[in-house]
């Protein structure tokens, strides 16, 4: 059957496995629940369609079995009445409807096994739909939050990247610093000696001239007395 084999990965297919190799679960959930959606409708035709044709098939095996019970009973008829040339008659319509009846089995088999996978294949999409519509809230509101993590992590990455940045900027100013200092010290390096000796003369020379005022100041005071 067609419909089978267009339909066997869904019998064969893994809602969780799924999940887990989308990119976006969330698209995933909506878009695998109109595809069932869509694929439900057709399948339920279908197995409407194989069931009638299985009941068919049955009707008919039935039918040529009471065809090959009856042939019988009308050579039991016919040789009870002596007429041993209509039994035998009745006898090869019976054996031909024994061939049709084989025929016919084997087809009644195809046909309840192709009733059995359609209806396998339908319940199989009913429970799916069934267990994707109560998770689909669910999942949603983990793949939210596993956004919203993934975009903390990225702000997170990108302070550590700043906080980077103004490490490499204390380097920087502590390396500056240390130039200016050195700056500083060459530049006292290569600056003229200085003489020292005029700060000590100056010194003294002060000291001197502060014992002569005060030696002036003694002598305005005796006058005085």
């Amino acid at each position: 059957m067609s419909i089978i084999a267009r339909f066997r990965d869904i019998m064969s297919s893994n809602i969780n496995a799924l999940l887990d190799k989308a990119e976006n679960p969330e698209k995933m959930i909506d878009q695998y629940l109109r595809n069932l959606n869509s694929d439900l409708g057709k399948v339920k035709a279908e197995t409407a369609s194989v069931m009638a044709a299985e009941q068919r098939s049955k009707r008919e095996l039935n039918e040529c079995k009471e065809d090959m019970d009856k042939m019988e009973r009308y050579a039991i008829k016919a040789l009870e009445a002596g007429n041993e040339e209509d039994a035998r008659k009745f006898l090869e319509r019976k054996t031909t409807l024994g061939t049709t009846h084989s025929e016919l089995e084997a087809a009644y088999q195809l046909a309840m096994t192709n009733s059995l996978q359609m209806r396998q294949m339908h319940d199989k999409l009913v429970n799916d739909i069934g267990e994707l519509e109560s998770k689909r809230n669910m999942l949603k509101a983990k793949w939210s939050v596993a956004k919203t993590q993934e975009k903390m992590n990225k702000l997170g990455a990108s302070g550590n990247g700043a906080g980077q940045t103004i490490s490499a900027f204390g380097r920087m100013e502590e390396k500056v610093n240390l130039a200016l200092d050195e700056a500083n010290a060459m530049a006292e390096l290569n600056a003229a000696p200085k003489d020292d000796i005029d700060n000590l003369t100056s010194k003294y020379d002060e000291k001197s001239i502060n014992v002569d005022n005060e030696l002036a100041a003694l002598k305005e005071r005796l006058k005085g007395n």
